[in-house]
């Protein structure tokens, strides 16, 4: 798949304005206070995550607000077909579709019209279809194209056939190095699970499954670095639209040095813009003194930190101490990752993407919200 494609198929979450039936499956947490989210143990499964905000769900039994004259929000169309609002804006401009109508006001509604044929669209585009054949594609069309793949996607057969979500699938996508396959299974889960699922039940067990295969001879370094590298680049692209919208708190996500791993950071860095955190994403090996001069200058809120279980040990744990002393108090200082220490005052253990997420979207909570 192009980058283009993959761009276009980025989730984006904001709030919804409709009936209380198709609310964002946060708005049903009970409120965060601070005593929920002191002492958690953020699985950045490199920061090395064994782990991985919001689901975007297809589901056509999400009920639709009954007046036929009801205009809907890019919000509210976005939640009722499961289409990210960052993709519904990107096919507008590309394609022409959907079609919004002005409020006096200026701001765009669209037709409740629209939500059948995105749900369509939407279900081409999980049968490998590109946003190019399907989005502007006429509605016989369209439908030829659904009921043609109906028997391929049960059946699959060729090299670049559908994921089906099992290892050996998987694997075998890695052993023939085909990038197309891997980067549009990936968009798939992506775009059916919503970020945090997608990262908790895909990218993370697929990384044990290729350390594993690895281990037992099945793959190579070669087939290793191929898959990191895809989903490396994946995972950052999903970031950077939420990066550019968040408005929250600044935390910078880095490694220490003698910790080269970089896909549990990546993975942490998308949960916490997803939840509306800014990212000053460093990379790996970062001195600790340069990390925490950064964070002074920038006035930053916190500091996420990667140690896999490689980079377990005194060492180690003598460069994050040392972090947490150049660091001010109201900074937070964050470690994840099968290596991370034992808690300790001033130090945040968060070993499992799901409390990051809680951790986050606390964070990023305005104080009079809270």
């Amino acid at each position: 798949m192009r980058t283009r494609d993959a761009v276009e198929q980025v989730a984006s979450v904001i709030d919804f304005p409709g009936p209380p039936s198709a609310e964002s499956q946060y708005a049903s947490r009970p409120p965060l206070g601070p005593a929920t989210v002191r002492v958690h143990r953020v699985d950045l499964p490199s920061l090395n995550m064994p782990n991985g905000a919001q689901g975007l769900e297809m589901s056509p039994t999400r009920r639709l607000p009954s007046s036929p004259e009801t205009k809907l929000s890019i919000g509210a169309l976005s939640r009722l077909t499961g289409v990210p609002v960052e993709t519904l804006r990107t096919w507008e401009a590309r394609y022409g579709f959907p079609v919004p109508e002005r409020k006096p006001s200026g701001h765009r509604v669209y037709s409740l019209s629209s939500i059948p044929r995105l749900r369509r669209i939407a279900e081409a585009l999980s049968r490998g279809y590109r946003a190019g054949d399907v989005v502007g594609a006429p509605e016989d069309a369209l439908a030829g194209l659904l009921e043609a793949s109906a028997s391929s996607v049960r059946q699959p057969s060729s090299r670049s056939a559908a994921f089906s979500g099992s290892a050996p699938d998987l694997l075998r996508i890695i052993e023939s190095f085909d990038a197309d396959a891997l980067t549009r299974t990936l968009l798939q889960d992506w775009t059916r699970l919503g970020p945090l699922e997608f990262v908790q039940t895909r990218i993370a067990p697929a990384l044990r499954e290729v350390g594993e295969a690895w281990k037992a001879g099945r793959l190579e370094i070669r087939h290793e670095h191929f898959f990191s590298e895809k989903v490396g680049d994946l995972l950052r692209s999903l970031r950077l639209p939420f990066e550019a919208r968040a408005t929250g708190p600044l935390v910078v996500c880095s490694s220490l040095p003698g910790e080269p791993h970089a896909l549990g950071l990546q993975m942490a860095s998308l949960i916490l813009a997803v939840a509306g955190c800014r990212i000053l994403y460093l990379g790996t090996e970062v001195p600790g003194a340069q990390v925490a001069s950064l964070v002074k200058d920038l006035n930053a809120r916190a500091v996420a930190l990667s140690v896999s279980e490689a980079s377990r040990g005194p060492g180690m744990s003598a460069q994050i101490t040392g972090v947490r002393r150049m660091l001010p108090r109201r900074i937070d200082l964050l470690i994840g990752g099968d290596g991370a220490p034992r808690s300790r005052p001033g130090i945040e253990i968060i070993q499992d993407l799901g409390d990051l997420d809680v951790w986050a979207r606390h964070l990023a909570t305005p104080m009079q919200l809270r």
